[in-house]
């Protein structure tokens, strides 16, 4: 009934051999192990008690056999064959009564042959009952299983109501950690930390140089251990999409107090032991409370533990938890059908219709509107590099990792109400909505090609006049409510402001010429900052950001151009002009790479072509061989260049190129290879890069 880990081994539900031996009925029979102590470690799944020498065919490994020896052979061929095949089906151990065969003790080929298995060989010197050991034995098992039992019932319990709650994913980390006793870390695919909790211990410690610790933990499987860096790993994601991975650190050699809680103990107490072979009359050898191979792994409540929270984070991710009103519940829906295709077009349109939104024989344009600088949980949880940036904030503290006060469902339904006003305000119609917990989305029906430039100038004039100012942008010049939280981008606004939490703009923009059109619309004059009310200049370009797509002509292709718009404002976040609307030719590869950054594909592409090298340079932190490739390709593939951009002779670069041909297992001179590894670089710096 024993539940079993991933290697193979015997659950730790399950006593050892020492534990065992330290019962009372055992203790009271006076114990002597006299072979095979390095196996004193070994799981007892069960005690057997046996008089014949052919036992070993009715047993399946892991029990604790009993014997007087009554019937075991008498030519020392039989013993080392009896106790070969005890140790073949993996018994724990073998405990020998003397007085009934065996007076003095067990016989001396019976000890050598247990040693050279590693099977513990115990003699009992005083007549013991042996209902009352298994009787002990199995009533401690069957504790420990019941301990199991209501551990794994409240795991299930608490991350059921975590997933039926929406629990953000710091909370899902916290709760992790709580029960565990474990640090824990949530990280992306291109092993950046999305939350963590250090459950006690220094966040600082634990995070200092993440990407080339984590890169160094390469267990195999779904959910594995990896008992040299002592992490136990799982993957997380839905639907055939893996996005991140869970790890909760178990340092080899934790074990469990007692089987009652799951966190590793500070200090193992010694297990009584029984005398050993050499060792004086009734007194008791200290054979020290090791761990086997076994115990090396976590517990299987731990496997479950990091199983469930992974499922609960796959669920949240998929949960939407912003309340709608009805008119926007439908547009969503019409809009998340032309994304998704789960209804026919031809029904989209009936339902917009009835809506009042005529669809068929339109010109079509995507629309998606955001704030430039989101200072929510999405950028946040990018600038996760604690040796550059400092610290994260423990997850156990919540708004403070992921910051929804300014990011959170009520600035988006806010914003979505401003794009609907402004569709009213300029005669327009469309259908719009929120599109994910940072961007809204607009389709406008326009009735021909010519009015498209037009439609979109009076769309984003109106929509910049109609919306609120964007949190964070009203503090006077120079004040902050709660000091020491730095410009996460590294950039200062140098307007001077601050937002209401005392960060810095993030949007990095400034007015360099000193004027600013103050509707944002495309011809409008220029006026001073000095003209210009304080309210005109929040309202400025830097804080709001409008990209469309291409005009199409039915709405079959109408998912086409969302998509494109989404992407282009996506891309456009790290632009820097001032752009009343964005479009796809102000969009180049850095800018795509960029807003494909999260895409697990992309990610995988990555880990495809440089995860070799980025891995033998987290080994090798001296030499950071990634630095020569980009040279090498910034340059050109010009070696003589990329040496002096180096800084290397070119020997010795020549020397690394080589080295970097044969990690990545690819020819440097080939133009195709250099494109894909050029490429690779450029999407790692988008993922890097908030």
């Amino acid at each position: 009934m024993g539940v079993t880990i991933t290697d193979g081994s015997v659950s730790r539900v399950f006593p050892t051999v020492r534990e065992v031996l330290a019962l009372d009925p055992v203790r009271h029979g006076a114990p002597r192990l006299v072979a095979g102590e390095v196996g004193l470690d070994r799981r007892v799944r069960w005690v057997h008690v046996a008089e014949v020498p052919d036992i070993a065919t009715l047993l399946g490994g892991g029990e604790l056999v009993l014997t007087t020896g009554i019937g075991l052979p008498s030519d020392d061929a039989g013993l080392r064959a009896f106790i070969g095949d005890l140790a073949g089906v993996g018994v724990s151990g073998l405990v020998v009564e003397l007085g009934r065969r065996y007076l003095d003790g067990v016989p001396r080929v019976m000890v050598a042959a247990a040693e050279r298995h590693g099977l513990p060989l115990v003699e009992l010197r005083r007549a013991t009952p042996f209902v009352r050991i298994t009787e002990a034995v199995h009533a401690l098992i069957v504790d420990a299983q019941l301990t199991e039992l209501r551990a794994t019932e409240e795991i299930h319990q608490r991350f059921t109501e975590l997933s039926v709650e929406g629990a953000e994913a710091g909370e899902v980390v916290r709760q992790a950690a709580e029960l565990s006793g474990c640090p824990v870390v949530l990280e992306n695919l291109s092993r950046q930390v999305l939350a963590y909790d250090p459950a006690g211990e220094s966040a600082e410690l634990l995070l200092d140089g993440w990407e080339q610790h984590s890169r160094r933990i390469r267990p195999e499987g779904r959910t594995a251990y990896d008992p040299d860096r002592g992490w136990l790993v799982t993957m997380v994601g839905a639907r055939g999409q893996d996005w991140g991975r869970l790890l909760l650190r178990w340092p080899p050699g934790a074990d469990l107090a007692d089987g009652q809680s799951l966190s590793p103990p500070a200090a193992s107490a010694p297990v009584p032991a029984p005398e050993r072979a050499g060792a004086a009359p009734g007194q008791a050898d200290a054979v020290p409370a090791g761990r086997g191979d076994s115990s090396s792994a976590p517990p299987t409540r731990l496997t479950i533990l990091v199983e469930r929270a992974a499922s609960t984070l796959a669920l949240g991710r998929l949960i939407r938890r912003d309340a709608e009103g009805l008119e926007r519940q439908l547009h969503r829906t019409l809009l998340t059908a032309l994304l998704d295709h789960s209804w026919p077009v031809d029904e989209v349109a009936l339902r917009a219709r009835a809506l009042g939104v005529v669809l068929e024989r339109r010109l079509l344009v995507g629309v998606v509107v955001r704030h430039r600088a989101d200072h929510g949980g999405e950028d946040l949880a990018r600038h996760r590099q604690p040796a550059s940036s400092g610290p994260l904030v423990e997850s156990g503290h919540p708004g403070e990792l992921l910051d929804h006060a300014d990011a959170g469902p009520a600035r988006l339904r806010d914003l979505a109400e401003a794009a609907g006003q402004a569709l009213r305000e300029a005669g327009l119609t469309g259908l719009t909505s929120a599109l994910d917990d940072q961007t809204v989305g607009v389709l406008l029906a326009l009735p021909d090609a010519a009015a498209e430039e037009r439609s979109l100038a009076a769309f984003a004039a109106a929509l910049r006049r109609s919306r609120p100012d964007p949190p964070g942008r009203a503090a006077p010049s120079g004040r902050a409510d709660s000091p020491g939280r730095a410009d996460l981008s590294g950039r200062a606004d140098l307007s001077g402001r601050a937002d209401q939490s005392g960060r810095a703009d993030l949007s990095g923009h400034a007015d360099l010429s000193g004027r600013v059109d103050q509707l944002g619309r495309p011809g409008a004059p220029s006026r001073s900052d000095d003209a210009l009310a304080p309210s005109a200049r929040r309202r400025s370009v830097a804080g709001l950001l409008i990209a469309a797509g291409s005009g199409v002509g039915s709405l079959r292709e109408a998912r086409r151009s969302l998509i494109e718009a989404r992407q282009v404002a996506d891309a456009a976040r790290r632009d820097r002009r001032d752009l009343p609307i964005f479009r796809l030719p102000h969009v180049g590869l850095a800018g795509l790479l960029h807003l494909l950054r999260d895409e697990p594909r992309v990610q995988t592409f990555v880990e495809r072509q440089l995860g070799a090298l980025l891995a033998y340079d987290a080994q090798h932190p001296r030499e950071q061989l990634l630095g020569t490739l980009r040279a090498y390709l910034e340059q050109g593939r010009n070696k003589s260049a990329a040496a002096a951009a180096a800084h290397l002779s070119r020997p010795a670069f020549y020397e690394r190129l080589a080295r970097i041909g044969r990690i990545l297992d690819v020819d440097l001179d080939s133009v195709d290879a250099c494109l894909s590894l050029h490429v690779a670089l450029l999407a790692l710096e988008a993922i890097r890069t908030p």
